[in-house]
């Protein structure tokens, strides 16, 4: 049976649980990334479509046009030095470590970023799909600082709620759907849950030490390069023996089909050819 095909066939109270294996890739001799793809998982990503887990020490890539998504820049605390984004809204803004910017790019926006000068970011980039129903919408975006964040603190846990919320801290509110997005960080010996909203999916990635991920009285060793896609999970708990440090991204899936061409993703093919189109004549924007 397909994913898919468990995901409409799921009864209530049921989790479904899949490992995500991660693709290593490099730019140049500055940039490295553990790339995971919605592809992978037949539906289980939703409303994710990529996550890409990098550290980026020089500028990579030249502007670049997105439709049809929103793309989401999470900063990790240990990033040195700022990462300079630029859109075509008119944004120029050096984010600074622990950061997060939203891009809600819709009918389409222009994005460039890069470390500045002797920077290291490490970081995420996540392309988040939007509904059909906005995917034409005019652009939008977000600029969190981590300043703004609030965080949970307890035994053996520090969270910081970058947006949406977790045991009832509410941190900032997406320029699109309403999206969570948790920095983990667990001593040693140390625990944290995370009790998701009803019909949430979730997406779980151990940035670095060791984090295991208890479902329904089952544990999960994560390595860390590998996710954990997990639907229909009213509890997340997580624990470290020797500290770790995780992020976990929960939204609601949209379950609706879309087609995807790199950075664009829309309704149809109709659709992204007409985006493409309007791309290649100029009318997404420009970085001045």
């Amino acid at each position: 049976m397909t994913l898919q095909h468990r995901l409409q066939s799921q009864e209530p109270g049921t989790a479904i649980i899949a490992v995500q294996h991660g693709e290593k890739m490099t730019r140049g001799e500055g940039f490295e990334a553990l790339s995971f793809i919605h592809r992978q998982l037949d539906g289980l990503m939703d409303p994710l479509i990529m996550v890409d887990h990098f550290t980026m020490t020089a500028p990579t890539f030249a502007p670049h046009a997105h439709a049809g998504l929103s793309a989401v820049s999470v900063l990790f605390e240990d990033s040195t030095g700022s990462f300079r984004n630029r859109d075509s809204l008119g944004n120029d803004i050096d984010l600074a470590p622990g950061d997060l910017y939203w891009l809600k790019a819709a009918r389409g926006a222009v994005h460039d970023e890069a470390p500045t000068p002797g920077s290291r970011t490490h970081a995420l980039q996540i392309f988040v799909n939007l509904p059909s129903a906005q995917k034409l919408d005019a652009p939008d975006a977000r600029h969190v600082a981590a300043t703004e964040m609030p965080v949970i603190e307890g035994p053996g846990h520090r969270v910081r709620v970058m947006t949406g919320q977790s045991n009832g801290v509410v941190g900032a509110t997406p320029p699109a759907l309403p999206f969570t997005i948790l920095d983990i960080a667990l001593r040693a010996g140390g625990s944290f849950t995370h009790r998701a909203d009803p019909g949430e999916a979730a997406w779980l990635h151990v940035i670095s030490g060791e984090v295991e991920a208890e479902l329904d009285g089952v544990r999960h060793r994560l390595s860390s390069d590998t996710a954990l896609a997990i639907h229909g999970a009213e509890e997340i708990h997580l624990l470290s023996g020797e500290g770790g440090q995780a992020v976990l991204l929960g939204g609601t899936p949209l379950r609706e089909p879309f087609v995807q061409k790199g950075p664009f993703a829309m309704r149809d093919a109709d659709q992204l050819a007409q985006v493409i189109a309007a791309h290649e004549a100029g009318e997404l924007g420009s970085i001045d």
